[in-house]
């Protein structure tokens, strides 16, 4: 039997969610643990819209309503594993009683200042909120969702 050598990329949803100057990120139960935008990888007959509204739900306990899409990033780490996410900014709507996906340490709301100066996940958290800073905006309808 024929070993496949096709690359497959993870494909991953991110929200952005700022309010009062602060931004809402996760602590990652990593070794050691790292801030990331709430974020995960799409799931299977999934839309990217409710891919994105589960994973902040999962990890912060906030239900989310995203408003656009703040980019589409392609990342390869240093284990040669790519990355495509799809990054949206949005509202949060109510603080739920849901428990933290077990991978979350917390949810906590930092400065950017802050958030520069902790260890992150990958370089694609702070390229999201810089992009989100300097106004970057796409429609969700650029999204389709075809069955």
């Amino acid at each position: 039997m024929k070993t496949s050598n096709r690359w497959f990329p993870h494909v991953t949803v991110a929200a952005v969610i700022e309010q009062d100057d602060r931004f809402l990120l996760v602590r990652e139960n990593k070794h050691p643990p790292v801030l990331n935008q709430p974020a995960g990888h799409l799931e299977a007959n999934e839309s990217l819209i409710e891919a994105v509204k589960r994973e902040v739900l999962e990890e912060t306990a906030y239900t989310f309503e995203p408003g656009y899409l703040v980019g589409i990033y392609r990342w390869t780490n240093q284990a040669m594993q790519t990355y495509v996410r799809f990054c949206f900014a949005g509202s949060i709507i109510e603080l739920t009683t849901n428990a933290l996906d077990p991978d979350i340490l917390e949810a906590t709301w930092l400065d950017v200042e802050q958030v520069r100066h902790n260890s992150l996940r990958s370089p694609l958290v702070m390229q999201c909120i810089n992009d989100y800073r300097s106004g970057k905006q796409y429609e969700l309808s650029l999204l389709k969702d075809l069955y």
